[in-house]
């Protein structure tokens, strides 16, 4: 089990948070690798069809610790500066490249690298009270971290994530809304449930097939047109190989429902 954050999995749901709740639940040189190690390693887990990334006594991050991270940057040389920006680009590849649909359900603050982990999630629900902010310029940083400059446009649009980056303002949940971050508003008591259901219905979905959605919509951000038509035909063939798509089959001869086993 993890040691520095909370991990639980159920029906192929895993439930997974950061443990600092009385701070607002900073990232640390720790949490941050070990969140990349076992998004690495959930790719051969095969008891894990989706994520919850959930928030933690009323709040999802706010962001790398003040002390225990940001002091000691000041402190380090570039290779140490170097090695640490890489590692914690590394969380984001690996969520990106983990082969299961994630969901940020997102509470309170979710500011700096909080925010980023939302960004790099599949979907994002939220309550009214999230506040998120991409804080970097606020601490003399460029907007740039993380993929941040990448990703957050390609969800709310170029002139949206310019202004974000730039002047690190909060973005309210209901403006997030409306400019696509999160996929829907819920109210405090509802977001785990309603995170929960959204998981368990893609945990009961064909678990290949969703794989290869995630891997593609990531892929094909560097495509031509004809690139991504080409791309989606070899996947789509190699999905008709799977046990799942027969089994849709005959689910659908026999007018019954489909039960994927996500091979």
């Amino acid at each position: 089990m993890p040691e520095h954050f909370l991990c639980e999995i159920d029906s192929g749901v895993a439930t997974i948070s950061l443990n600092r709740p009385d701070r607002k639940n900073p990232l640390t040189f720790d949490s941050y690798a070990e969140l990349r190690d076992w998004f690495r390693a959930v790719v051969y887990d095969d008891a894990v069809r989706a994520v919850i990334f959930a928030p933690n006594g009323g709040n999802f991050s706010s962001g790398g610790d003040v002390h225990d991270i940001i002091g000691p940057l000041t402190r380090m040389n570039m290779k140490d500066l170097l090695k640490f920006t890489r590692m914690t680009g590394d969380l984001v590849k690996a969520m990106v490249n983990c082969g299961r649909p994630v969901i940020a359900a997102v509470d309170g603050v979710c500011v700096g690298a909080g925010a980023i982990i939302a960004m790099a999630s599949d979907l994002r629900i939220a309550t009214p009270r999230a506040r998120v902010a991409f804080l970097f310029t606020r601490v003399g940083l460029a907007g740039c971290d993380m993929g941040a400059c990448a990703m957050l446009p390609r969800i709310i649009g170029q002139g949206r994530a310019a202004e974000l980056l730039y002047t690190g303002r909060a973005m309210a949940a209901d403006e997030a809304e409306r400019w696509g971050f999160f996929n829907r508003l819920v109210a405090e008591d509802d977001l785990m449930p309603a995170a929960r259901q959204m998981a368990q219905g893609i945990a009961a979905g064909p678990g290949f097939a969703h794989m290869m959605t995630k891997t593609m919509l990531v892929q094909e951000w560097s495509m031509s047109i004809e690139q991504a038509i080409e791309a989606e035909a070899q996947a789509q063939a190699i999905c008709m190989q799977t046990g799942d798509f027969e089994r849709a089959y005959r689910a659908f001869v026999a007018r019954d429902k489909p039960v994927f086993e996500g091979d």
